[in-house]
């Protein structure tokens, strides 16, 4: 019970909901450990991807090999939640982070917006630090 109180003191005054700073907490888990399969559940249907030069909107399970060939390439050790913010309607959320690999620190913008009564991933950023 504790735990849920200073969630929802530390998420929910920046304008998220519940349900968004729950998904939130999910996709940075799975950044932080490289975790694919756990990020494939927020995965929308199509989702622009852009990995250093490579940029492109792709349909889910080519969104979900072209991050796995990133991880595999850059196996992650952390991630960090540096800004994030939340449309005026509450539908679309954002975050950025660092994300820190055994190559190096890799700046990620994630692009979260509301479908049906899910946040599913629309945008996903890796740019080199």
């Amino acid at each position: 019970m504790k735990r849920i109180l200073v969630f929802s003191l530390l998420f929910l005054p920046f304008g998220l909901s519940a349900q968004s700073a729950a998904a939130v907490q999910s996709i940075n888990r799975a950044l932080g450990k490289g975790d694919v399969n756990a990020l494939s559940a927020y995965l929308d249907q199509n989702v622009e991807v852009a990995i250093g030069d490579m940029e492109d909107l792709f349909p889910k399970a080519q969104a979900l090999q072209a991050v796995r060939d990133f991880f595999a390439k850059n196996p992650a050790r952390s991630f960090s939640t540096v800004h994030q913010g939340t449309s005026k309607g509450r539908d679309s959320h954002y975050f950025i982070g660092n994300l820190v690999t055994t190559k190096g620190t890799f700046r990620v913008y994630v692009y979260l917006s509301k479908a049906g009564d899910a946040y599913r991933i629309q945008e996903l950023r890796f740019d080199k630090e």
